[in-house]
């Protein structure tokens, strides 16, 4: 009975990894195209789906717990997937746990590629930012540069920028 909790905490994993890889997805679109709004949409659903992940993974403790002690082990939070296949003895049960422990890799694995693609594209878009900030404006007050120092530098010179911002 405990291996089939562990399944279905299995199969929902897969579902929620499913769902965020979707939503990477649909995140990549929205930062290449410009929609603030349907980013925020999305991180507030991915906030949402990486609470459902920390109960799960609750229950997932709790159903290896009941299955070990079921099974004559000591409970253990950190047992993998696994450690679990070892002493599974039903040809049909480990595969099924193996097969669903693989699909949950290949999707994480999948989702932290898309993640660290968003987050170039994030980076590059504050980049483009900065620079067009930079333009417009000019560096920031706050950046060193050499002047001599018998010569006073006016306020007017301070930020030399494409446009005259006291206009």
């Amino acid at each position: 009975m405990s291996l089939e909790a562990i399944l279905g905490i299995m199969t929902e994993l897969n579902h929620i990894h499913d769902t965020l890889l979707d939503m990477a997805e649909k995140k990549r679109h929205a930062l290449v195209h410009n929609e603030v709004d349907r980013i925020m949409q999305i991180v507030t659903k991915e906030n949402k789906l990486l609470r459902r992940l920390e109960e799960i993974d609750a229950e997932r403790i709790e159903a290896t717990g009941a299955f070990l002690m079921e099974k004559g082990y000591k409970p253990n939070p950190r047992v993998t997937v696994s450690d679990l296949a070892k002493i599974i003895f039903t040809i049909e049960d480990k595969k099924e746990l193996i097969d669903q422990q693989k699909r949950l890799l290949a999707k994480i694995r999948d989702l932290r590629e898309l993640n660290q693609l968003n987050q170039q594209l994030i980076e590059h878009s504050l980049s483009f930012i900065d620079y067009s900030l930079d333009l417009m404006v000019g560096p920031p007050e706050d950046e060193v540069f050499y002047h001599n120092p018998q010569q006073q530098q006016s306020s007017a010179s301070k930020r030399m920028g494409v446009f005259d911002t006291r206009a």
